[in-house]
């Protein structure tokens, strides 16, 4: 009889790639990675992994047991939904994952709900931006993930996953308070042609957007510094090294030197959960929702 947990120790190191990879996902120690995989491989009779360079590759009996246990563990999955769906009891854990300004706006109040209403549901968090988080979701790594669309870019999202919307949040332009456009009660991005601009890091999806957005605006964005964090994108604003477009979602109040403008066509980012439809029927994930729901009530959308 095949061990499970064996099943998942290859089927984690056939979505990430490598022993580390599998290990990190797994949240155990590479040496217990490799244990595994070598009493499955005296299990089966036959070698599952090869060499491949410092790192290792599946050979083909690997890539075909790796196939059957990914449908296993999606079905694994999908009874213990049905058996949470026939209990009704919202027990057992959730793992949810957010970018950042989620996790600091929605995290605090939909966790603090969930413990109250839900004594017996243990909830673990995490910080992943969106792409990272709908992986995340994809391996099984964490069971639903908060990601986000801007009003003139989606983010690419695979087949295989339910969403529910959250809420829209508006984003507004950051400025140093002697800015000449700090008066203003709305600006257009125009505005800021030659300006020098704080951004998120390159390879960030919200990076991407900012970039798609000026150049639809015929304005090549002059990025003089990056950051991941909006509190320390405002202190860049702050010291008047540049201009940001800052989401509210989480933001707080502006510090000291820094105004906040309206734009006047008004850009927003749809936010929204995820996970995976296998596991749709659980009440654990239908109760998250709801509890992020009601958290993004109390927030509000674009004003």
């Amino acid at each position: 009889m095949l061990n499970l947990e064996r099943l998942r120790t290859l089927d984690a190191l056939a979505r990430h790639g490598s022993v580390s990879g599998a290990a990190d996902g797994l949240h155990v120690t590479t040496s217990a990675v490799s244990q595994q995989l070598s009493k499955l491989e005296r299990e089966v009779g036959q070698q599952l992994i090869s060499k491949n360079g410092r790192g290792v590759r599946l050979t083909d009996a690997g890539q075909l047991l790796a196939a059957h246990a990914a449908r296993i563990l999606s079905q694994v999955e999908l009874a213990q939904a049905d058996i949470e769906a026939q209990r009704g009891q919202v027990v057992g854990e959730v793992r949810l994952a957010g970018f950042p300004t989620a996790a600091r706006g929605l995290f605090p109040r939909a966790i603090t709900a969930l413990r109250t209403v839900h004594p017996e549901l243990r909830v673990r968090s995490s910080e992943l931006e969106p792409e990272a988080g709908i992986r995340a979701v994809l391996r099984g790594d964490v069971d639903l993930a908060v990601v986000l669309d801007w009003s003139n870019k989606r983010l690419p999202v695979p087949g295989g996953l339910a969403q529910a919307a959250l809420l829209d949040d508006a984003a507004d332009v950051a400025l140093p308070a002697d800015h000449p456009l700090a008066g203003r009660t709305e600006v257009d991005l125009e505005d800021f042609a030659d300006a020098e601009w704080v951004s998120w890091p390159e390879g960030e999806f919200c990076h991407d957007w900012l970039v798609f957005t000026l150049r639809s605006k015929g304005i090549e964005p002059r990025i003089a510094h990056f950051a991941g964090e909006h509190h320390t994108q405002l202190a860049l604003i702050q010291a008047g090294l540049g201009v940001c477009v800052t989401p509210r979602l989480g933001r707080g109040p502006a510090p000291e030197g820094v105004v906040l403008v309206p734009v006047r066509q008004a850009m927003h980012r749809h936010i929204y959960a995820v996970w995976r439809t296998d596991a749709d029927r659980r009440p654990s994930i239908r109760a998250a929702v709801d509890a992020l729901q009601d958290a993004a009530g109390t927030v509000g959308g674009p004003n």
